[in-house]
């Protein structure tokens, strides 16, 4: 299934670059950012996930340094799987905001394109890839967390939620060719990740073009407690958004996660959305994430998973079957916590 490509206004499109520049001043300590961006490729089930990251831990935990990171995922055939990434000096990373850039060391992330290689752990990768920016930028998160750069331990926002992604992604001396591919590209920083989370993202369901869904599941701890998760959605469908991202939501949002499976529901006065991604434990990648202050976490993602959304309406004082949408081995999510899950054996791996 091939993606729509909607142009965007120059005007949008350069209001979308300007939540993509870099947070960090270059000096200070106790952050890290990070730019990922994920796509999919229908006529071979593979998905790709590409991040270009910094990491400035606090003083006494180690000096600021940045990495590239790069996996596929190819449920066809598990073996295939993989993920690599390197780490580089700080001073490698340089920024510049208009026009919006990331360079490290020889790869760049821009508003609209990716390039980037990388080699080590058997395996020799490069991309070249574009989009057409989006023409609004997507918000995770109540709106009030926004407010002076971002209120919480972490901030996290999509300038491109659901691009046409075109271009050549190599693997190993094999090149698969990208022609207006559903992708999508996020921005987040902040000091600390939550202690668990889960994370979902999918703009490629089967007959619905157009349509895009975002998840998040946190669980914050406070004081040594462990806080009820906390859980925001939206889905975007047929031009119209679903959103359930303001803390009046989270009485009625739920959101599950174990081993291979993330389940959300939510649900208004007229509307309600219930959902589940999943995937074999043999077709995730364990990423292993620290944070400033030194504590690690364990994040167990795939970008070519199975995900099923059904859409209730009420009609009649209840509510009724709207549409179902489904995105088999096209969606993405991450089930993420401080302890790793040992059901999930693959690493992605840090090359020299």
């Amino acid at each position: 299934m091939k993606h729509p490509v909607t142009a965007a206004a120059p005007a949008a499109a350069f209001a979308t670059a300007a939540d993509n520049v870099r947070r960090w001043d270059g000096a200070a300590r106790g952050h890290y950012e990070v730019w990922y961006l994920t796509v999919n490729h229908a006529p071979t089930q593979t998905g790709y996930w590409i991040r270009y990251t910094l990491e400035a831990p606090l003083s006494g935990v180690g000096e600021p340094y940045a990495q590239l990171w790069f996996a596929r995922f190819a449920p066809r055939d598990p073996r295939r799987s993989f993920g690599i990434n390197r780490k580089m000096p700080a001073a490698a990373m340089t920024a510049s905001a208009a026009p919006f850039a990331v360079h490290l060391g020889g790869n760049v992330l821009e508003h609209d394109r990716a390039r980037g290689a990388l080699a080590g752990a058997g395996h020799d990768v490069r991309w070249d890839l574009s989009w057409q920016p989006a023409a609004r930028t997507h918000h995770h998160l109540p709106d009030v967390m926004y407010l002076r750069g971002g209120l919480g331990e972490t901030t996290v926002l999509s300038p491109n939620l659901d691009v046409p992604v075109s271009g050549t992604i190599t693997v190993d001396g094999e090149t698969i060719r990208l022609d207006g591919e559903p992708g999508g590209q996020t921005h987040l920083w902040g000091k600390k990740h939550a202690f668990a989370w889960a994370w979902g993202h999918c703009n490629a369901f089967e007959g619905h073009p157009g349509a895009a869904l975002e998840a998040l599941t946190v669980r914050l701890r406070r004081g040594g407690v462990t806080l009820p998760p906390l859980t925001v959605l939206s889905l975007y469908l047929d031009g119209e958004a679903l959103s359930f991202h303001q803390f009046r939501h989270a009485v009625a949002n739920r959101g599950e996660m174990g081993t291979g499976f993330y389940r959300f529901r939510a649900m208004g006065p007229s509307v309600r959305l219930e959902g589940e991604f999943t995937a074999r434990p043999d077709d995730m990648i364990v990423a292993p994430y620290v944070d400033p202050d030194g504590d690690p976490s364990y994040c167990a993602n795939c970008c070519a998973a199975d995900l099923r959304v059904t859409v209730f309406r009420r009609s009649g004082g209840r509510f009724r079957e709207a549409a179902r949408l489904v995105a088999p081995k096209r969606a993405a999510f991450e089930v993420a916590g401080r302890t790793r899950d040992p059901l999930v054996t693959r690493d992605h791996v840090t090359v020299g």
